[in-house]
């Protein structure tokens, strides 16, 4: 599909790639400086909702800029006009509810590095979108890369042709420790408390199985959560018959508070859990946050994270089916 909508302009970021003839991310600007304000972008997407997600689709990352986004209640109105339904976060990382869909990114420390990821990829039910609003952007650091995730398959299997194709016939599991309390010291600090939205152990549990998840109490007060099998790639429809790299294999690999195995046990070796890393690492994508950027991610299709950074950077997210 050529890009065709005269109420955006194409353009450019330092950072974007050509990937299998799409420009990731597809940069959308004013058409014109005297319509860059809330009113006229909402306008916009309101007439075009569906060329907008067939772009989310078509490029797998779109970024709006020069737009003149102030805040939380102007992003949560960008994201409202589209009438995606949305869907709570369940996972480690800490966050704090902003303002209606709105919440902040993971609060873990600015210092640490956030792992490549699909939103909530271990879970039964994941989101479609993750929707970006920088409100501060960061002096230095801080850009949240992204990864095409059909290329990781590519190149895995390319490399790795019998691991691949044994792990898919295997699946794989999962282990993550959650803490009896939130701890924002961490990036994946959030208690079971906040993570189930519940103090009664009984109800985590039912919750847990709900998401797919099997538990195990500590005597610390944590909870282990087991989750498996799971898949290694996933192929889903209008997305040209690719295979996403849909796991954490690499972020919950040999982790303190986590591990990622096959489904019967078998430990991944090492060198390959490296070498999957160095492969993401080498097809992600990044740009410099400016103030009031909305980045809207095809979470089947993209991974994300997030570099380290210094001081102030306020970046919010929302999820959507």
């Amino acid at each position: 599909m050529e890009y065709n909508c005269k109420e955006f302009k194409v353009g450019k970021c330092e950072g974007e790639k050509l990937v299998d003839g799409e420009t990731l991310p597809l940069v959308l600007t004013p058409p014109e400086p005297c319509k860059k304000g809330i009113e006229s972008l909402l306008e916009s997407l309101k007439n075009n909702k569906e060329w907008f997600d067939e772009m989310i689709v078509k490029n797998s990352a779109v970024l709006l800029r020069g737009f003149d986004v102030k805040n939380a209640v102007e992003f949560n109105d960008i994201v409202e006009t589209f009438d995606w339904e949305d869907i709570r976060y369940v996972g480690p990382a800490p966050r704090t509810h902003i303002h209606k869909r709105v919440w902040t990114a993971n609060e873990g420390p600015l210092s640490e590095f956030i792992y490549y990821h699909h939103e909530m990829v271990l879970i039964k039910e994941f989101p479609k979108k993750v929707i970006l609003f920088c409100e501060v952007p960061p002096p230095e650091g801080g850009e949240t890369p992204f990864v095409p995730s059909f290329k990781v398959t590519e190149r895995m299997v390319e490399e790795f042709p019998e691991f691949v194709e044994e792990v898919e016939a295997k699946g794989l599991k999962y282990t993550f420790t959650a803490l009896s309390n939130d701890n924002t010291t961490s990036m994946r600090g959030r208690g079971w408390q906040d993570a189930f939205a519940t103090n009664d152990q009984e109800e985590a549990e039912r919750r847990a199985r709900a998401l797919g998840m099997d538990v195990e109490w500590l005597e610390n007060g944590g909870v282990k959560t087991i989750l498996g099998p799971r898949a290694l790639t996933k192929v889903f429809e209008g997305r040209k018959g690719r295979r996403m790299w849909f796991n954490t294999l690499v972020g919950m690999h040999g982790k303190e508070l986590s591990s990622a195995m096959m489904a019967d046990g078998t430990e991944i070796p090492e060198n390959i859990v490296k070498r999957c890393e160095e492969i993401i690492e080498d097809e992600s994508i990044q740009f410099k946050w400016e103030k009031g950027d909305v980045l809207f991610l095809d979470n089947y299709a993209t991974l994300h994270g997030r570099r380290p950074s210094l001081a102030p950077r306020r970046v919010l997210v929302a999820t959507c089916k």
